[in-house]
């Protein structure tokens, strides 16, 4: 079902951040589907531009951009160009983020008797810890800085961010990374609060477990059979699976559109199947 067809961005400037990854540039094919102008912002220009290519070949209007979303200099160059090619930023969606094993425990619970190869919280890096951190909080802010300026005043601008399940209640073994999610929703709200009286809406999805090339081998076996932290997640997701990225994309959607989320503001939306409602009892 194409609920694109639904939502109508005719001549609207859609910047993505991260959209060279699988989940952002779904959403970017689904986007430029509603006749939006999308603009695909990654470090990886590779893949952006192979997705870019992928929309203008269906029909759409697209291209990408080589960005370092932790750069202001990178940022600013990415938005000299759309300008030049697209006109001003009318919807941002910060999708750049991720984690990093560097940031990452091999155990959920410190014990009196580890094995000597277990990186426990006191074993993890800090340049690695400072990596997650920035990527997912500084790489939301940064690109706001930037096209938030071209949006005050437009008619219909907002922007998204990506929270996380993490926000709500932190899993074990990512405390980086559950941080900086925990901080993007919090900057959300900020956002919605300081751009109030511009004519910017703010808002964020809270996505729940989807598998994807990230956390697939944490979650399935050789043989493809859940793992024992796959299935800890299933058993706390009432409706007993893992999301898929179309299931993301109605709340992007809604949210972006001024016909149907005009006076939703500050909003973190889960979308994760009743996990966040879940005490597990």
């Amino acid at each position: 079902m194409n609920i694109a067809k639904n939502h109508h961005f005719q001549n609207k400037v859609v910047v993505i951040t991260g959209a060279g990854g699988v989940l952002c540039a779904y959403f970017a094919k689904e986007i430029a589907k509603t006749g939006a102008k999308v603009a695909l912002l990654d470090l990886n220009f590779e893949s952006a531009n192979q997705y870019a290519n992928e929309i203008v070949n269906e029909g759409g209007i697209a291209k990408a951009y080589q960005t370092n979303v932790l750069d202001l200099a990178s940022l600013q160059t990415a938005r000299e160009a759309i300008l030049e090619d697209f006109g001003t930023c009318d919807i941002l969606i910060n999708g750049a983020g991720g984690n990093n094993p560097k940031a990452t425990t091999d155990n959920e619970f410190h014990e009196f008797d580890l094995t000597e190869n277990t990186k426990s919280f006191f074993e993890l890096d800090k340049a690695g810890i400072e990596f997650v951190f920035n990527l997912n909080y500084l790489g939301t802010l940064l690109p706001t800085q930037i096209f938030a300026k071209d949006m005050i005043g437009k008619k219909g601008a907002n922007i998204i961010n990506i929270s996380s399940m993490n926000a709500y209640t932190p899993l074990t073994k990512i405390p980086a990374y559950s941080g900086a999610k925990a901080a993007i929703s919090n900057f959300t709200q900020w956002l919605a609060v300081y751009f109030s009286r511009v004519g910017i809406r703010c808002n964020a999805i809270a996505p729940g477990f989807l598998v994807s090339n990230q956390n697939r081998t944490l979650l399935f076996d050789e043989k493809g059979n859940p793992t024992a932290r796959a299935n800890k997640i299933l058993t706390n997701t009432p409706m007993g699976r893992f999301g898929e990225a179309n299931e993301l994309l109605g709340g992007i959607l809604f949210l972006m559109d001024e016909n149907y989320a005009s006076f939703v503001n500050g909003v973190v939306l889960p979308i994760d199947g009743g996990f966040s409602a879940y005490s597990g009892v």
